[in-house]
């Protein structure tokens, strides 16, 4: 239940970020959506690593999730503060490089359908970071781009398999 929990707002944060960046959200008010996700998925990460059923897996899920808790942090700080984003465009790139091996062993290891879902999921993300990398570290101009894909990714890989795990949809 903690990953559809983390899994919808992970879709509702990615959904508007991408409509912020095909400007139909001011710079500081989508702080707000970030801050609240990015501390949601500190809590869920943090009861996952310290929690009383802790393991080595829900400490491997606790360190993939602060992975999207860190770059929701990263988005609002940035709004608020006169930066180029080009920090949070290197972090991005050490986070797609870090979710390729994921996407593949998940989609290696699949044996359900949610498993290969979850699988493209890790590959879509690995591609949407890249593309933050080259939107901000390497200043390339696709904004309205990556925010189409942005908003994609929310409802696809965030918002519907959240929504459908906290339904018992999927399993």
């Amino acid at each position: 239940m903690l990953l559809g929990l983390a899994l919808l707002y992970v879709g509702s944060v990615l959904f508007l970020n991408g409509i912020w960046l095909m400007g139909r959200i001011g710079d500081r008010e989508i702080a707000i959506i970030n801050i609240f996700v990015g501390g949601l998925t500190a809590l869920v990460s943090a009861f996952l690593a310290f929690g009383p059923n802790a393991d080595a897996t829900s400490i491997k899920a606790a360190a993939l999730t602060l992975l999207f808790t860190f770059t929701y942090l990263w988005v609002a700080y940035n709004r608020f503060h006169d930066v180029d984003g080009r920090g949070l465009g290197w972090y991005s790139l050490f986070v797609a490089i870090t979710v390729v091996p994921v996407a593949l062993d998940t989609l290696i290891n699949a044996t359900t359908l949610w498993g290969y879902w979850f699988g493209l999921c890790w590959a879509a993300w690995a591609v949407l970071w890249f593309m933050f990398f080259l939107l901000l570290a390497m200043q390339k101009p696709i904004a309205k781009v990556t925010g189409a894909v942005t908003s994609i990714q929310g409802i696809l890989t965030g918002w519907l398999p959240g929504y459908l795990l906290l339904e018992g949809i999927l399993a």
